[in-house]
């Protein structure tokens, strides 16, 4: 399975338990591929709003360049979306973030799965 299938897949399951939750949720088309498109998913209901960047990670580390995370945060603002990093390390689940827990290593930001579990929230945390 390529990258960019995972990819989708994890967006795909994400935006699922956004609905499962009684959210209104959409996949961003192009996210990643094309110009202007900084997030991945939209989801909101009634007084709350997000924009997501999704993330997945077989490693204990995952690394996102600091140019994607500043177009990410400028998108959301243009719109009056919360900013929320969504991270799933495999067999950990999903972790959700804010962009400023992010640490800044050389020209990348990173979280590892430690970082995650002490400043992340679990999607019932983050959501609610």
């Amino acid at each position: 399975m390529s990258n960019k299938s995972k990819g989708s897949k994890t967006e795909r399951e994400l935006y699922q338990m956004f609905i499962e939750n009684s959210y209104r949720a959409v996949r961003v088309a192009g996210s990643g591929m094309m110009e202007n498109t900084a997030c991945d998913l939209i989801a909101g209901k009634k007084g709350k709003k997000f924009c997501v960047e999704v993330k997945s990670s077989k490693k204990l580390v995952k690394y996102i360049t600091k140019e994607q995370i500043e177009e990410f945060i400028i998108f959301s603002e243009i719109f009056g979306l919360k900013p929320i990093i969504a991270i799933r390390f495999n067999r950990e689940g999903w972790f959700f973030l804010k962009p400023q827990v992010l640490r800044q290593s050389g020209k990348y930001f990173s979280i590892n799965l430690e970082q995650a579990r002490k400043k992340g929230k679990r999607f019932s945390q983050m959501f609610s």
